[in-house]
């Protein structure tokens, strides 16, 4: 299939293939047709499938069918009002939309803005009053305008919830719901999610006429050309672990992740005091260090990065070899998720795990999401990982000693 089988717009497809593409994504092929009928849908998608094209390129070619015509004076006429809005959790993901919606509609005159806070609202205000399409927004800074009478909710069309999963995670439903009252009934609704809980299924039924479900196939799979391994380690040794990794290997672009704010703050720490160059990137950094940091990591003067899942969400970058899980998640398709954000492209990538033993139901967790054992690594450097400890006693009979020294019993093991 090719996009120009897709019912897009033409000046649409031309963007596209300036873009260098031709083929949809299987997310695209699935949600495009139904977006621009019309429909609802309710998509799950990994990081890396297309998922905002397949978003935007529909919004892009609806909106292109009613745009301002040609000899259109903004100057004499009323500015007008936003048609579409996408909300998302982060500044990052926030711009990247924001800057696919730019490379997609370039041949059109639909114009949009990106708000976010963290940075001045000028640029955002200026923006608003002189006329805008599409409105690409985090949900705080967005109900601080609307607050202040900047913005007109009254023409919006649709309505774009990407990364949901995060957005809950974040905090943000109550806002969501504040903004979606806000918004005219009749409208088309999409919401997007990496992972499907009980809770983005409920907020789905609640905003979603008869939605369409689309997914990239399968959902949980990781990329095959990752190869995948675990050192079954006490929390204490992780660190060690890892910076003897960072001196031993060829690792190239590296992004690792941890669970806390506090947490990629103490690794960067201890990695520089080793001697090698990283940067942490999360909510607690203001825009201009988040943008400076991901640049430096984008451009390869940063080759290591450390992030939180949340603030992770927008790192759009080519050409990581590396994902490392600090912690393991607690949430199986977020290790997917990760990941997935090495051996794109058709290139290669190497994932590993630090795994203490409080985390090793997360780990099984996970290996039954992906159908297959993580290689556990030799970890000849730190001989005393996961020091064995005795069985518990049945009361009334006796056990059997554990096999081996290394640790637990492997996930599925007998």
């Amino acid at each position: 299939m090719k996009f120009t089988e897709l019912r897009l717009a033409e000046p649409i497809v031309r963007a596209v293939a300036d873009a260098g593409y031709s083929t949809p994504t299987p997310i695209q092929a699935k949600a495009i047709p139904l977006i621009v009928a019309g429909r609802d849908v309710l998509g799950c998608a990994q990081t890396g499938t297309g998922k905002t094209g397949a978003f935007a390129l529909p919004i892009l070619t609806r909106l292109a069918e009613r745009s301002a015509p040609r000899g259109y004076n903004r100057s004499k006429t009323r500015a007008r009002s936003p048609r579409a809005l996408v909300l998302c959790p982060t500044r990052e993901l926030a711009t990247q939309i924001f800057e696919s919606f730019k490379t997609y509609g370039r041949h059109t005159r639909i114009r949009h803005t990106v708000i976010f806070g963290g940075v001045s609202k000028a640029p955002q205000i200026r923006d608003l009053r002189n006329g805008i399409d599409t409105i690409v927004a985090t949900p705080g800074r967005l109900l601080d305008l609307y607050r202040e009478g900047l913005i007109d909710f009254a023409e919006i069309e649709m309505l774009v919830l990407d990364e949901a999963d995060h957005m809950l995670d974040m905090g943000f439903i109550r806002d969501i719901r504040k903004i979606i009252d806000l918004l005219p009934t009749r409208r088309q609704t999409l919401l997007f999610s990496a992972t499907m809980p009980p809770e983005i299924r409920k907020l789905a039924d609640s905003i979603l006429v008869a939605p369409e479900f689309v997914k990239s196939s399968p959902v949980a799979s990781p990329v095959e050309a990752i190869t995948q391994s675990v050192h079954l380690i006490p929390r204490k040794r992780k660190q060690s672990t890892l910076e003897h990794i960072l001196r031993t290997q060829q690792t190239g672009r590296t992004l690792i992740f941890t669970r806390t704010k506090h947490g990629a703050d103490k690794v960067v720490k201890s990695l520089r005091a080793a001697g090698i160059t990283s940067d942490a990137i999360h909510g607690n950094k203001n825009q201009n260090t988040r943008t400076r940091t991901l640049n430096g990591f984008r451009s390869g003067k940063l080759p290591v990065l450390v992030a939180t899942d949340i603030a992770a969400r927008g790192i759009d970058v080519d050409e990581i070899t590396h994902v490392f899980n600090f912690d393991i998640p607690n949430i199986p398709e977020t290790y997917v998720h990760r990941i997935g954000r090495t051996a794109r492209a058709g290139s290669s990538g190497i994932a590993i795990s630090f795994c203490d033993e409080e985390e090793f139901k997360s780990l099984r967790a996970i290996e039954r999401l992906i159908n297959k054992k993580l290689n556990v690594a030799e970890n000849d450097h730190n001989p005393d990982a996961f020091a064995t400890k005795p069985k518990r006693t049945p009361r009334g009979g006796r056990s059997a000693p554990r096999r081996g020294t290394v640790g637990p019993p492997r996930p599925g093991s007998k």
